[in-house]
């Protein structure tokens, strides 16, 4: 009994860490809310597109309705391009124009004459489609490595053997973030690793960072102060692991023309 609840505890707060980690990210959408006739709306502003026009759409407006996008590369400080929406299979929608992999724009809208995220524009990069049988396993062998850290950690506190679960935690980061990560950022943008000392992509360098935390715990084990270590990996893990995922990744450069990280 005590181990199924030990393992529940573990998974609520995997899943609590991923999705706050989602929610928080910068490819996540932006929710924006638009008033237009005293009745508040709430609409979804993509930041994360793939290779072709991506197309932004608003939902739940009178067909009377005029609204514009207002674009342009980012980094970049040249004027705005604004394009109109029109009204297409009963909805709003206007066209970002592709860029090239790790290129992005700034946006905002206007709705009824009124702009919205015009001070603080949202951004949105572009990349590579990433097949499933690459992204999946990253994905789930990622999450499990988080999992297990969580009940190895349990198994620490409630003074339970930890050595196999540890093993278990280090082999599963090791594959989901140094075999099919590395699979995932070239399938999405071209390099296989762009973190230390590479570059500044803060999902490769906590993976590294919180990788050879568990290393040490693992070479340690036989020390009798091990579980300290162990319970500094995975909490080192957890505070990492909260931070955005892909900040200050992969960004193309238009005065070079050259891919490299966001500084």
């Amino acid at each position: 009994m005590k181990k199924f609840f030990y393992w529940l505890l573990a998974v609520v707060i995997t899943l609590a860490l991923s999705i706050f980690q989602r929610m928080t990210g910068p490819t996540y959408p932006k929710k924006v809310t638009v008033e237009l006739h005293g009745e508040s709306s709430q609409v979804k502003l993509p930041r994360s597109g793939v290779q072709h026009d991506e197309i932004v759409v608003l939902n739940g407006f009178p067909s009377d309705t005029k609204a514009q996008i207002h674009y342009r590369r980012y980094p970049t400080s040249h004027e705005f391009t604004t394009v109109e929406f029109s009204w297409k299979d009963g909805e709003l929608q206007a066209a970002l124009p592709v860029q090239p992999v790790g290129g992005k724009l700034q946006y905002y809208i206007t709705v009824g004459g009124k702009d919205y995220s015009a001070e603080a524009p949202i951004v949105i990069r572009f990349r590579n489609d990433v097949p499933a049988g690459i992204l999946i396993p990253h994905i789930l062998f990622m999450f499990g490595a988080m999992l297990i850290a969580v009940y190895t950690f349990i198994q620490v506190v409630t003074r339970k053997t930890y050595d196999k679960w540890l093993k278990v935690t280090v082999l599963f980061l090791f594959v989901g973030g140094f075999v099919f990560g590395p699979l995932v950022q070239h399938a999405a943008f071209g390099p296989w690793w762009t973190g230390f000392p590479y570059g500044t992509d803060l999902t490769d360098n906590k993976t590294l960072l919180s990788f050879l935390f568990f290393v040490v715990s693992l070479v340690t084990l036989k020390w009798k102060y091990n579980k300290w270590l162990v319970s500094l990996a995975v909490l080192f893990m957890i505070a990492v692991f909260t931070i955005p995922h892909s900040a200050y990744g992969s960004e193309y450069d238009y005065t070079t023309q050259q891919l490299g990280t966001a500084k």
